[in-house]
């Protein structure tokens, strides 16, 4: 009883502590996500907190459930004209620019490191997705207002991206631990398919399960509370259908949540209020376990090779991913140069590092990964306004009229 009391002390004491740390954060221009990361630590084995915390597998499974919650919350909030508007760069920069970013990073590690081939290309796909949402975050804070075509493809690429780190770092896991390709069932073939599988069922569970919420929405009518937890309810259950299938739970969860987000119904207003702070419990949930599950004084041999990774990422992977997939696409090079800069990584890729750790592959892909991070939200965040004034990527100011000068007496 004692244990358990204490427990859900601890658990709200946590989250009490995540949220007045986020209030400071933004007096002091901070990134969020660094701030919640920080109270993980602070409560870990390393911190004040003394908390031993290294269960690997519900840290998985956790991170996993707050995830699904943060894409469906973020397809929920996305207007589908901004998603129409954004979708051909956005699907290019989440498709081509992911690949090409974890080909350049593995390719930095293979040359600078002499890693593996295979473990530097999945830990290039590990790093390769970026976390838009804090970038808009700090845009806020820091008052730049970008222009639509920017915001919408940075927003609607944040949502589509991470699925595809996601089936890399699966298929590269699942090579390695195969003993190369030649041990994979299928052999070749099998990368190929297993993408079409993974997307393709994602995207139709996706759609379908969207229109099947929009249908029930409009047949039915639950008590108001209800709603919500409906919605939430029918999220996790399309996720997990996704998943269960052998597609990708959180592009199809991201789908259902931008078809149920723009179709208008009696109590619209209530799930979207609702999952906005579902979303904010969730990622404020995952943030600290990754926290949790972090020992600084185990990461000191791990930051030399980190740093060199963090600046191949940022100075040559990202911008070559961006300004080659945005190539044919109507940006000016000053906006593909933000966009290059403004690649945050947040969470996913701290989360996706749990899978080769949870699976056997040996490697430090978590530590390092926590660092790339650190370095990733330090360096970027705090110069995302100097950056933005520097190359002039704000939308104009609408012009005010000037009174007319009184005429000249002759």
């Amino acid at each position: 009883m004692d244990s358990t009391n204490q427990l859900i002390f601890f658990c709200g004491l946590l989250l009490c502590a995540a949220i007045f740390a986020s209030f400071l954060s933004r007096r002091i221009g901070a990134p969020l996500l660094l701030t919640f990361l920080g109270v993980g630590i602070l409560f870990g084995e390393d911190g004040p907190g003394g908390i031993v915390f290294n269960d690997v597998p519900l840290s998985y499974l956790a991170c996993s459930f707050a995830l699904a919650i943060i894409l469906y919350d973020g397809g929920i909030h996305t207007p589908m004209k901004n998603f129409r508007q954004a979708l051909r760069p956005a699907l290019i920069l989440a498709s081509v620019g992911v690949m090409v970013t974890a080909s350049i990073v593995a390719l930095g590690m293979w040359y600078f490191l002499g890693t593996d081939p295979l473990y530097a290309l999945l830990f290039g796909s590990l790093v390769a997705s970026t976390d838009a949402a804090a970038v808009f975050l700090l845009l806020r804070q820091q008052g730049i207002k970008l222009k639509p075509e920017v915001a919408n493809t940075l927003e609607v690429e944040s949502g589509v991206n991470d699925p595809m780190a996601i089936f890399l770092a699966l298929t590269f896991t699942a090579i390695i631990l195969a003993g190369g390709m030649s041990g994979m069932e299928g052999g070749l073939l099998s990368v190929p398919v297993g993408f079409i599988q993974q997307f393709g069922i994602g995207a139709l569970l996706g759609i379908g399960g969207g229109r099947l919420l929009t249908f029930f929405y409009d047949r039915v009518s639950l008590e108001l509370g209800l709603n919500p937890i409906f919605a939430l309810a029918s999220g996790l259950l399309i996720f997990g259908a996704a998943n269960i299938l052998g597609g990708s739970g959180f592009l199809a969860v991201y789908l259902a949540g931008l078809i149920l987000g723009n179709h208008a119904y009696r109590a619209k207003q209530v799930v979207k209020q609702f999952m906005d702070g579902i979303a904010w419990l969730a990622q404020l949930a995952m943030l600290l376990i990754l926290g949790l599950l972090v020992t600084p004084s185990h990461l000191v041999e791990d930051i030399p090779d980190a740093l060199l990774i963090s600046a191949i990422l940022i100075f040559a992977a990202r911008p070559a991913a961006v300004f080659i997939s945005l190539a044919f696409e109507k940006f000016t090079w000053r906006e593909k140069l933000f966009i290059s800069w403004v690649g945050l990584r947040g969470a996913v890729p701290i989360y996706l590092a749990i899978i080769p750790v949870l699976l056997g592959v040996p490697g430090n892909f978590f530590n390092i990964a926590f660092l790339v991070v650190l370095v990733s939200l330090l360096l970027q965040s705090t110069t995302i306004s100097l950056v933005g004034r520097v190359l002039k990527v704000g939308e104009a100011e609408p012009e005010v009229d000037k009174p007319k000068a009184a005429p000249t007496p002759a």
